[in-house]
């Protein structure tokens, strides 16, 4: 395909420019009038523009033939019907003129969008192609160092730790990682900076010749009820403290009968509390004991009523005499753990405990609300049984399972 432009004063004139040098069977793609520029403008004529092409098998008037230089896949059927033989039949004034334009204006935006689209696979290909010379070019000790790294990144996001702290674990052990580091001490350097990150649980703490009063606090359906039970029997049975408890779920008449029953069967003071002024009351009544368990009743931490009463719960002791500890499911999908966990940091400091650590084979929530909060984590359940499944979260445990598969 040869494609030419032709000026002349008039469109009849360039017409038959572009047919004496392309031939009969040329076609008109575009006309369009040029205006004068300059400080001569005004003394001289609007000329007229043509563009005519012809299949390149068409002789130039020169007599030799033009180089193909069209895509092979652009057919001169697209120009049918619109040869300068016809454009220089019937010059009277009509919209015939106007009309060729149009078309060949729709022919050549096509044909640009095609060398668009030729030279946009051109660059892809190009820039395919530096890139498999830049990873042939890299050390081979390299690419092993970025496998490794690679690996144990999929393997922290497949037990569900959030990308953005798996993402901060790899960056702060990146200077350590040499070249020739073996995937061993790649996992070492992670699992040992995994527990750093998790801390050093800590549980309930007793103060000499001083009451402690212990409250749990959580959504609804967490466990609470029996894990208050499991450190209840822990510090009678095994520690041998004087041991009391309270609740003011009174939400839940199965929650207060259970308690009750927990609170029988160890031979300690279990009371039932309705308002502030009731807790302030048991307080003093139970001031010569060494631990008060409190259990609170299930909210919702969307609804601002539910965590207000439990605010002014928490207000009736003073900070030196109170721990408090907030209960989740490690079955609990992450972002809701966020919005629990943001709405109880409105209330005051707390640790943590995990539950039901045995119906889930995912720990990533236990190092995404840690690296979240900043709180300490605490106790963890894995079963029903009291006073057994229950114990201090196992770090070092943890960071094996979120490193699972590569021990």
């Amino acid at each position: 395909m040869i494609i030419k432009k032709y000026q002349a004063e008039t469109e009849t004139e360039a017409i038959l420019l572009a047919k004496n040098e392309l031939g009969k069977d040329a076609i008109v793609m575009n006309i369009k009038t040029i205006s004068p520029k300059g400080v001569y403008r005004l003394f001289r004529k609007p000329s007229v523009e043509i563009t005519a092409a012809v299949d390149d098998t068409g002789i130039l008037s020169g007599g030799k033939k033009e180089a193909e230089n069209t895509p092979p896949n652009i057919k001169s059927s697209f120009f049918t019907n619109t040869s300068l033989e016809s454009s220089l039949v019937d010059k009277s004034p009509s919209n015939k003129g106007s009309s060729f334009a149009e078309d060949a204006s729709a022919i050549e935006k096509k044909l640009n969008s095609l060398q668009e689209l030729l030279e946009k696979q051109m660059l892809e290909r190009q820039n395919e192609k530096k890139e498999q010379e830049e990873v042939k070019q890299k050390d081979p000790d390299e690419q092993k160092r970025e496998a490794c790294i690679q690996l144990v990144y999929d393997q922290l996001l497949r037990n569900e730790v959030d990308e953005k702290f798996v993402t901060q674990l790899v960056a702060e052990i990146e200077n350590k990682i040499t070249k020739d580091i073996t995937i061993d001490n790649i996992l070492s350097h992670v699992y040992q900076k995994i527990i750093l990150k998790l801390g050093q649980p800590k549980t309930i703490e007793v103060q000499e010749d001083k009451c402690k009063f212990i409250f749990f606090i959580g959504p609804t359906g967490v466990g609470k009820t029996t894990t208050i039970a499991k450190i209840a029997s822990d510090l009678k049975l095994n520690r041998k403290l004087k041991v009391a408890m309270l609740t003011s779920d009174t939400y839940r008449i199965a929650a207060v009968d259970q308690l009750r029953t927990y609170a029988n069967i160890l031979g300690i003071p279990m009371k039932v509390i309705y308002t502030e002024e009731e807790m302030i009351s048991a307080r003093e009544e139970l001031l010569d004991y060494d631990i008060v368990l409190v259990d609170t009743a299930g909210r919702s931490h969307k609804n601002r009523q539910q965590r207000d009463d439990v605010e002014r719960l928490l207000g009736t002791v003073t900070e030196d005499e109170k721990e408090i500890y907030l209960v989740l499911s490690a079955t609990t999908k992450y972002k809701d753990l966020i919005r629990i966990t943001e709405n109880y940091s409105e209330i005051t400091n707390y640790r943590i405990i995990f539950t039901k650590l045995d119906e889930t084979i995912s720990v990533g929530n236990i190092l995404n609300i840690r690296m979240l909060t900043n709180a300490e984590l605490s106790y963890a359940t894995c079963g029903q049984n009291v006073p057994d499944d229950i114990g201090k979260i196992d770090t070092q445990e943890t960071a094996k399972k979120l490193l699972g598969g590569f021990e």
